[in-house]
């Protein structure tokens, strides 16, 4: 159920991202995330690991990793949230990193408990200029005690 991406049509991946972080970021306008959809398809995903969760052929979530340590991307169709693909991807690539980085809105408490259940720490604190809206950076090493 779980590979890697190696389409360079990103528009599945896209569509699910757009369909995702709208629906978990209601604090946030709607059109930011329309206007930054250039910048996540040029700058981002390309240049990222991703990893797919698939079921009957339909796209259902994805985890990104940029650098070899940051999680630029985690995201499950809303519809099956809560149903393990966000836990399965995380653990996929737990597999393959001793240390993994990400950033979380902070009003985004379902994100954060759910990256607090899988072992992440919250290492300081951020603040997004574009959004005006704190996050979280959270950290996870292989190793350490949850």
């Amino acid at each position: 159920m779980i590979h890697e991406w190696h389409n360079s049509d990103l528009s599945p991946l896209l569509s699910l991202w757009l369909e995702s972080t709208i629906y978990a970021h209601p604090f946030i306008q709607e059109r930011y995330w329309h206007d930054s959809e250039a910048l996540v398809r040029e700058a981002y995903l390309p240049y990222a690991t991703t990893w797919v969760w698939q079921e009957h052929g339909e796209l259902e979530g994805f985890i990104s990793v940029m650098d070899g340590q940051f999680i630029g991307a985690l995201f499950v169709r809303p519809a099956l949230i809560g149903r393990g693909i966000g836990k399965a991807l995380m653990n996929h690539v737990k597999q393959r990193y001793d240390w993994l980085s990400l950033e979380v809105y902070q009003k985004n408490e379902r994100a954060v408990k759910f990256y607090y259940a899988q072992g992440f720490r919250i290492e300081e604190s951020a603040w997004q200029e574009e959004t005006r809206h704190p996050t979280w950076i959270m950290n996870w090493q292989a190793g350490q005690t949850p």
